[in-house]
């Protein structure tokens, strides 16, 4: 089969032009994060002021059968300019019926003659035009009719449907999707998700955060179903007059000032959970929580309730102020798709396995009840700071009820190292605009857990307190969030008067890029000069102007003759300066650490001396320990990548891993993997790799036998976590133990009577990773025979088996040999052989696999260096 050789060209040519340093998955990483909605809304045209609304009546008349809805709006309004024009949202998707359409003055009530009515092209408007204008002060009223379809996906109205088992027959398993166990039913559903800008899809309405106004809203739903919206029930009508004996109109209580992102319902046959309180209990309770699920799940939700309980009540105390809600409804919703939960005012859906997990969603969920539906952002440019603050809180909430068990105590070690990653590179984000926001509000929740260190947590929160106090109902900016904190630092004098809060944050979140602090110690003066500049992982290190970044950074100092981790108060800032100086540091014997438990976002380098100190301290048993763990994470983590940005010797990196033979907590060997993940793909197949796959078998021997000898039938993920992990990268490095159970796995296939028809461990009672996981060290450390095998398993493949098994076997081939020998048969057979049993697509994901590693990448580069006159021709 032949092939175009542009095609060829164009994929050698892609690894060619990525930038230095940059692998193949890396690649794929920048481009795969989730993008949040709002991002585009950012710079999108905000409707004229000259009207504001006051408030909607909206009547909805949803058709499961036909996945059709059809309403009516009345919009009232003030007229607060001049104007011939009404501007409303209303997307391409909902017809309005621009024929059946009034305009009421409401002093008179009288109709407004209109002059035509438009849907701008390419936007979601409706405008509606007079032939005179509109008289300031005065209110009118649009009523609008409408109809449009409802979608599978989430956007504006949805539809789903789950299985059930009936309740005639078999099992009440909780958790059993019900399918071959007795009859099933299928039922229905019709949801809602307004955030950030579907509303519009629904009915036309002034879809923009800032406009927030009562709602009274009706809505059609079948006799079999019920609804759950914003507000509690008020009355349900009648609606046999009209012949229709199936369905009935609920009518709900006005909702407070809302934005119509809030606003939300949910129509549907799900049975409410019942309560593991007293009654009594629950009466009192305020706002009246109710749980929601299908029948069958309601015992993965038992718990759910108390649940919501307490993170409801360790936000109340921390905000210091219940919400005013009369009800709060939590439903785990089955099939419900999106990523993220739908948050509306009072009703709040989630996926089922959601609703399974910890603290952190739920927490997350309620504290968008006060920052988002009850106190909103003004504009979508200062939702990342809501999110900041929606993250930084949820996780302290969880972390404050339980020890935050579901983060396995990664948080914020899993956010922190991917910003030190992505802001370390020659172009953070690959230039795309919505990662960019996202990596923005990472950074900038954990500049409130530095502030919230560094200010102390009660000013923090009184600080917060401040904020939201006379904003309920109304909107914010994210100034204001830091005006507040400024002023609550300066009232407890944790702040001098001439800094505020507002400095210290814009010189964080401003920058796509995080500092470097280094300490160098005048050991004679008990002295040290600290400087800050730019943190580049990747060279060259040509970043324009990165000699006028400057960031307020506080120092906090723990030192070995004082070991106090408890105070975190910082002893100096330094204030968008290139230079301070710390005196009275301790004597020559003695180390100093800066910035411990990761208080800032920000890597910390030392001279050679104060690192030594370190090293030494840390290998002995009785002193390691007194060092915190997260401080233990970050000196390792500091010294590697700080090595590996050319800014450290690799001889004092290694000096720091040699405390690990005695570490045996999790937190401090993950960054531990990452690096030798890092460091390995960039050793050519030399004495040197030998001495660092030597030096990695050393290192992680004692881990994974004593995790295997303790190894216990319920102990905890982490510990199975980290022993996947240490065998894993001991069988990368050539464990022997490992290499031949692998290769006793793997004879079993070789010797099968039909190896094509599959890998017969893939029959075993395990994950399918399980088995995939003896391939790699078989191609990596096996006999050339091995490899040949499963290199006639790839040309022989059925066309009958699963498609990703082969995608698997071929990348393995490719990744994991360390013969060139190898890598040369398979680039020949593929690239210069006329095989056609390779496709384009397979040779782009070899050229990946190869370009990610050393070997790989050094053995592809001769092969297209030597043989490039025949791949021209090809």
């Amino acid at each position: 089969m032949g092939r175009h050789p542009l095609s060829l060209l164009i994929v050698v040519l892609s690894i060619m032009l990525l930038p230095y340093g940059y692998t193949w998955k890396e690649y794929r990483i920048r481009r795969s994060i989730d993008l949040s909605a709002a991002n585009p809304l950012i710079s999108d045209t905000k409707l004229p002021t000259d009207l504001v609304p006051s408030g909607y009546s909206l009547f909805l008349h949803p058709v499961l059968e036909k996945s059709t809805f059809s309403g009516r709006v009345n919009i009232t309004m003030m007229c607060a300019k001049a104007t011939n024009q009404i501007n409303l949202h209303a997307h391409h998707d909902l017809t309005v019926d621009e024929l059946d359409l009034e305009v009421v003055k409401l002093d008179g009530n009288s109709k407004v003659s209109i002059r035509r009515v438009d849907r701008v092209p390419k936007k979601p408007l409706l405008v509606i035009y007079f032939h005179e204008s509109l008289t300031v002060g005065t209110a009118y009223e649009v009523r609008l009719k409408f109809n449009g379809n409802i979608w599978e996906n989430v956007e504006g109205i949805f539809e789903g449907k789950y299985k059930q088992q009936s309740t005639n027959g078999g099992s009440d398993t909780a958790g059993a999707e019900s399918e071959g166990v007795g009859e099933t039913e299928e039922h229905s559903f019709i949801g809602t998700y307004f955030r950030p800008h579907h509303a519009r899809r629904v009915f036309p309405c002034f879809d923009e955060p800032s406009y927030k106004v009562p709602f009274n809203v009706s809505i059609v739903r079948p006799r079999t179903h019920h609804v759950l919206f914003n507000t509690m029930l008020e009355r349900t009508e009648d609606l046999t007059a009209n012949g229709d004996a199936k369905h009935v109109i609920d009518v709900f209580k006005q909702t407070p000032p809302i934005s119509t992102f809030t606003l939300g319902f949910l129509v549907s046959d799900l049975q409410e959970v019942p309560s593991l309180s007293d009654e009594k209990d629950d009466e009192r309770m305020k706002p009246a929580i109710r749980i929601w699920s299908r029948r069958d799940f309601q015992k993965n939700v038992a718990d759910v309730q108390q649940r919501v309980k307490l993170a409801l009540k360790k936000l109340q105390d921390y905000w210091g102020v219940q919400l005013p809600l009369e009800k709060l409804d939590v439903v785990a919703l089955p099939g419900f798709s999106y990523v993220k939960p739908a948050d509306n005012w009072g009703l709040i859906v989630f996926k089922e396995s959601e609703l399974m997990r910890g603290y952190y969603n739920l927490a997350q969920e309620l504290v968008y009840q006060w920052l988002g539906s009850w106190i909103t952002p003004h504009w979508w440019s200062d939702a990342h700071v809501n999110k900041a603050i929606a993250g930084f809180l949820s996780a302290d909430t969880a972390i404050k009820i339980d020890g935050g068990d579901e983060f396995e105590g990664k948080y914020p070690m899993t956010i922190l190292y991917s910003i030190y990653y992505e802001f370390s590179k020659r172009y953070p984000h690959s230039r795309i605009t919505a990662m960019k926001q996202e990596t923005t509000c990472s950074k900038t929740e954990l500049v409130l857990r530095m502030l919230n260190y560094t200010l102390g947590e009660d000013t923090f929160r009184r600080g917060m307190q401040r904020f939201i106090q006379h904003r309920e109902y109304k909107t914010f900016y994210g100034d204001d969030v830091w005006e507040a904190l400024t002023k609550q630092a300066h009232l407890d004098q944790r702040l001098c008067e001439s800094v505020t809060v507002n400095d210290v944050v814009n010189s964080w979140i401003t920058k796509d890029r995080i500092p470097m602090v280094k300490v160098v110690r005048s050991y004679e003066n008990r002295s040290a000069t600290v400087t800050q500049r730019l943190y580049l992982r990747e060279r060259p290190h040509d970043v324009p102007e990165q000699d006028k970044m400057l960031w307020w950074i506080p120092l906090v100092v723990v030192r070995q003759d004082r070991l106090n981790f408890g105070n975190i108060s910082a002893i100096k800032w330094m204030k968008q300066v290139r230079e301070v100086t710390l005196d009275e540091l301790p004597g020559s014997d003695e180390f100093i650490i800066v910035n411990p438990e990761e208080i800032g976002p920000f890597p910390v380098n030392y001279d050679e001396r104060n690192w030594n100190l370190l090293a030494s301290f840390l290998q002995k048993e009785e002193s390691r320990t007194m060092i915190p763990v997260y401080t233990r994470a970050k000196l390792l983590h500091d010294a590697w990548n700080l090595a590996y940005a050319g800014d450290l010797s690799f001889g004092t990196a290694f000096n720091m891993t040699l405390f690990m033979k005695y570490e045996r907590n999790h937190l401090v060997w993950n960054p531990v993997f990452t690096l030798i993940d890092h460091i390995g793909r960039h050793i050519d197949m030399s004495a040197v790799h030998k001495k660092f796959e030597m030096y990695v078998r050393t290192l992680l021997t004692p881990l994974y036998e004593e995790l295997v000898t303790n190894q216990q039938e319920n102990e905890e993920m982490w510990k199975a976590n980290l022993r996947s992990l240490a065998k894993n990268f001991l069988c990368r490095a050539g464990y022997k133990p490992c290499i031949e159970e692998a290769q006793r796995a793997f004879k079993k296939w070789m010797d099968s009577p039909d190896p094509d028809a599959g890998n017969p461990n893939m029959t075993m009672k395990k994950p399918s990773s399980v088995a995939n996981q003896f391939i790699c060290p078989v191609f990596k450390w096996g006999t050339r025979e091995e490899w040949e095998f499963g290199l006639q398993r790839v040309i022989n493949f059925p066309e009958t088996r699963v498609k990703s098994e082969r995608t698997y076997l071929l990348k393995t081939l490719a990744g994991c040999p360390s013969q060139p020998f190898k890598i040369d048969r398979l680039l020949n057979i593929m690239v210069l052989e006329d095989n056609g049993n390779f496709t384009d697509n397979d040779i782009s994901l070899i050229f990946k696999m190869l370009s990610g590693g050393s070997s790989g990448y050094s053995t592809l580069f001769n092969f297209l260096k030597n043989n490039w006159d025949a791949i021209k021709l090809r």
